[in-house]
């Protein structure tokens, strides 16, 4: 059986594009929300940037990239504390019990 090739409207590219950026949400969030792979936002984006395309909406500003990745890293180490935190009230609960 053969596939056929799904083809996408380009506000529609843009519109996935901009959840990316505005909306902070994950490549992969958007292509599964979409049902797309999301190899195909990353090519959206690099064909955006690419030809101009409404720059100020397809890149993000340096500012909120830094912001980005901060709150990122807060993000990895408070699930960490979280998982320690964890480890110590099951042991505990084991000592006690």
């Amino acid at each position: 059986m053969k596939r056929t090739r799904r083809t996408f409207a380009r506000d529609y590219k843009l519109a996935a594009v901009k959840k990316v950026i505005e909306q902070g949400l994950s490549f992969t969030e958007v292509a599964r929300d979409l049902g797309i792979r999301d190899t195909l936002i990353h090519n959206w984006r690099k064909a955006f940037e690419a030809d101009g395309t409404r720059q100020a909406e397809v890149n993000q500003s340096p500012s909120v990239e830094a912001q980005l990745k901060r709150l990122r890293e807060e993000n990895r180490q408070l699930k960490m504390e979280r998982d320690i935190l964890k480890k110590a009230t099951a042991f505990f609960a084991k000592e006690n019990g």
